[in-house]
């Protein structure tokens, strides 16, 4: 499944890190980043979550949060977090459903070997819960700025 531009973000209900709860539903009236990445404590993935940290006044200023997602379990989501000082909420996909709704879980290729894991994606929904961006496969560098410029724009 992919999920389009104009189209209603799907809800979801999954365990946080600290032992809490988030729903996509909870947070509507404000816009959401959720963004999906590979693993807790992988280079590409905590300078991501670096990169959304350190912009996190200039997102709550624009009413804003941000959701990071993986498969990674709540106890490691709560080392990670703790370890980079992560100031936003991260969910434990450990069954693979959200991935799965949100079109992420894919084929990958590394080194000649071929295996399923989560392509790093972004999305992001309006106050209203409706999609009004999509990065698919994104790259780090850059894409925090790219996202704050966005999400400034709507």
């Amino acid at each position: 499944m992919t999920i389009e531009v104009g189209t209603q973000a799907p809800d979801f209900t999954l365990p946080t890190d600290g032992n809490g709860e988030l729903s996509l539903s909870s947070l509507k009236g404000k816009k959401v980043v959720l963004y999906f990445y590979p693993k807790d404590s992988t280079p590409g993935c905590t300078t991501q979550a670096k990169g959304f940290r350190d912009e996190m006044a200039a997102f709550e200023a624009e009413n804003c949060v941000i959701v990071g997602a993986s498969k990674d379990t709540v106890k490691r989501h709560d080392n990670f977090k703790t370890k980079q000082e992560l100031n936003f909420s991260l969910v434990s996909d450990a069954e693979g459903d959200l991935c799965e709704t949100y079109g992420v879980w894919q084929e990958k290729k590394m080194y000649g070997k071929t295996f399923m894991g989560i392509v790093r994606s972004t999305f992001l929904i309006d106050e209203n819960g409706v999609v009004q961006k999509v990065w698919p496969k994104v790259k780090v560098k850059g894409h925090i700025e790219e996202v704050l410029e966005v999400v400034k724009e709507i």
